[in-house]
């Protein structure tokens, strides 16, 4: 008698209600169920930006795809970023930034050749910039190549000065990984000191790669390269060292995982290293941001 109160009871106060106690342990269910999955997302999730720490919310949902199917998990875009920010997991936005670029020179400053050019195969547009990373009482400098098509980094080098080694060094990398196929190549980049001396100038017609650079030193005209700059930064959060080799060796992990790793919006979410084997007109994922508080870093 004492064992069969508790049932007759919850009988009762679902007669209350007009539900039936079988209802009841099913809504039961369905609530354990949920908290289940969420647990198996949020493990999941932490699981991917071990690799790709600041991953936006789009991203992740295209990354999780596979996850959801074996896990026989439904859930949209829009609850899983609700579920992320429940548990303070969205990415919230970085300011920027210093200034690397000095073109009060009086080295030869090349036209714009690319304000209206698409590239539709790797190879055909290569991308320049430097920027800079913070060390203890002073200041590292990364110069990334990428390729525009494909958006992989073909080449970087990290110095601990603005000199011209960083970015020759960085174009030698571009070089001797894409020794084929340079037909064409358009090298495009800022008009920096760096990229306009008479060495790297010098190396780029040995190759016979046409030359452009943006106009007054407009970072609008070099949009992808500052992109590549903040997603390496913000996303794989390379924006400060206590040592230069730990950023050496952090920021060589972080462009990896960037280049086979990351899904990219504009590479119909192909990694960018996917990307690079591909040719013709690649869709453009875009959408749009959930909050004006955080950058979901999606657009990239």
């Amino acid at each position: 008698m004492n064992q069969a109160w508790p049932l007759t009871a919850m009988g009762t106060v679902c007669g209350l209600f007009g539900k039936t106690r079988q209802a009841y342990y099913e809504a039961c269910w369905r609530e354990e169920k949920v908290i289940n999955e969420q647990e198996l997302i949020l493990q999941e999730v932490k699981r991917i930006r071990k690799d790709l720490p600041r991953v936006g919310t789009d991203k992740l949902y295209f990354l999780l795809a596979d996850f959801f199917n074996k896990n026989q998990i439904k859930i949209g875009r829009d609850k899983l970023y609700t579920l992320l920010r429940a548990h303070h997991l969205l990415i919230k936005r970085t300011k920027r930034r210093a200034i690397t670029t000095n073109s009060n020179h009086p080295f030869y400053k090349y036209p714009n050749l690319v304000q209206d050019f698409i590239p539709l195969k790797p190879n055909e547009l290569w991308v320049s910039d430097i920027t800079y990373v913070l060390l203890p009482h002073k200041f590292a400098y990364l110069s990334l190549i990428t390729d525009a098509y494909s958006k992989k980094i073909i080449g970087w080098s990290l110095q601990e000065n603005l000199q011209s080694k960083g970015p020759l060094e960085a174009l030698k990398m571009a070089l001797h990984h894409s020794r084929r196929n340079l037909d064409n190549l358009i090298h495009h980049s800022d008009r920096g000191t760096q990229y306009c001396s008479h060495e790297y100038i010098k190396l780029l017609k040995k190759h016979e790669i046409s030359i452009s650079m943006t106009r007054d030193g407009d970072p609008g005209e070099n949009a992808i390269a500052e992109r590549i700059n903040g997603t390496i930064k913000n996303e794989f959060y390379c924006r400060g060292f206590i040592s230069f080799p730990l950023a050496k060796e952090s920021i060589a992990k972080a462009i990896h995982a960037y280049n086979y790793l990351r899904p990219h919006a504009s590479c119909d979410y192909l990694t960018p290293a996917q990307a690079h084997g591909k040719a013709g007109i690649l869709n453009k994922r875009w959408s749009r941001n959930y909050s004006k508080d955080y950058n979901l870093l999606n657009a990239i």
